[in-house]
């Protein structure tokens, strides 16, 4: 009764929200559109408008570098948060990859571990399933299924891929698996002790326990099923009243245990414009400040200020630098024009002097 609630209107439908791993930013898919918000003080970062149909699914690397997004357009494409964040307002930032290999809509997205140097699956209607590696956007491995494919997950190890499809199996794929193929056909009559066979309807959703142990699946069929990997097993059915759209394992946070734990601090409302623009000035000083580190009762100069003054320095070393080059770049130039102009008159004499041995009449 006591919680903190926000209600947050978006500029339209959501399709798809993810948030990263470091809790500072959210990611929503708006129609073919993707909103980037500070989660500290609301602020809408940047709207990107490089897909050509509606969003389908959004996920951040572990280390909150990257993000990843999927799209009805058949494409899947590779960010880099940082570029995002220092592009200017008036321009759209380029995808670090773009991903072009489905023919069909994108379902799904799941990253694994590593950062930047992580691989990543996805999911889509075309009835496969494909692994890529986010450092280099090359495909490692793409799986043909004989149904389309709605929802794929990595384990722990990433040694399995977990697919689900529309007819409401769950399909195993061993990355592991020896001789090493990037194009592989999963046969469901060959590879009946890899499938998990019980919802009735498209599984949406999948999770996996961080000791690799379980699975968790979602279903328009209204259930949420827990596995047992190992025996392929349903091990507890949980029953909702309308189709499961997302279901995930999370470890349970600290303060979930504290009986006097509760939010501190409301979210503030997202701005429907972008930041530094005259609409979202109006907000005036609604959101909350945070300050990230350990916090100095002694005056000083703080992180920023210290990076601030580092830059000028830098920036006005370099300033420096160019100007030297700059001087010696004259000189140089001044020199070499020299040069030339001797040179052309050592060519004018040189031909002058051809010309008359040539054209003197013999004797």
């Amino acid at each position: 009764q006591d919680q903190l609630q926000q209600k947050i209107i978006c500029p339209g439908p959501v399709t798809c929200l993810t948030a990263s791993p470091n809790g500072l930013y959210i990611l929503a898919g708006i129609a073919e559109s993707i909103y980037l918000w500070e989660v500290s003080n609301g602020n809408l970062l940047a709207i990107l408008n490089r897909h050509y149909q509606d969003l389908t699914c959004l996920c951040f690397t572990d280390d909150s570098s990257h993000f990843l997004s999927g799209a009805k357009d058949c494409l899947a494409l590779v960010w880099n948060l940082y570029s995002v964040l220092q592009a200017e307002p008036s321009q759209i930032p380029d995808p670090r990859h773009v991903w072009s290999r489905h023919s069909l809509p994108i379902t799904d997205l799941c990253c694994g571990f590593g950062g930047p140097l992580a691989r990543a699956a996805t999911a889509s209607l075309d009835q496969t399933a494909k692994l890529w590696e986010v450092s280099s956007g090359e495909l490692l491995l793409s799986v043909l299924f004989d149904v389309g494919i709605m929802s794929v997950t990595l384990d722990l190890s990433e040694y399995h891929m977990f697919c689900g499809g529309m007819d409401g199996s769950i399909f195993q794929v061993d990355l592991c698996a020896w001789p090493v193929q990037r194009d592989r056909t999963f046969q469901t009559e060959r590879e009946n002790g890899k499938v998990f066979k019980g919802h009735r309807n498209q599984v949406t959703c999948l999770s996996v326990s961080t000791d690799g142990s379980l699975l968790l699946s979602g279903s328009h069929d209204e259930t949420v099923r827990l596995w047992d990997i190992q025996s392929k097993q349903c091990l507890k059915t949980v029953n909702h009243k309308g189709p499961v759209t997302n279901a995930f394992i999370v470890l349970a946070p600290a303060n979930m245990f504290n009986p006097d734990g509760k939010p501190s601090v409301p979210l503030p409302k997202f701005s429907k414009h972008l930041h530094g623009t005259e609409s979202s000035d109006e907000q005036g000083n609604e959101g909350v400040t945070l300050r990230l580190g350990l916090h100095q009762q002694e005056s000083g100069e703080s992180y920023l200020e210290k990076a601030e003054k580092m830059y000028s320095q830098m920036h006005s070393t370099r300033e420096k630098n160019l100007m030297g080059d700059q001087e010696h770049l004259t000189i140089q130039v001044s020199e070499l024009e020299e040069e030339v102009s001797t040179l052309r008159k050592i060519n004018k004499n040189l031909f002058d002097f051809s010309a008359r041995i040539i054209t003197k009449p013999a004797k």
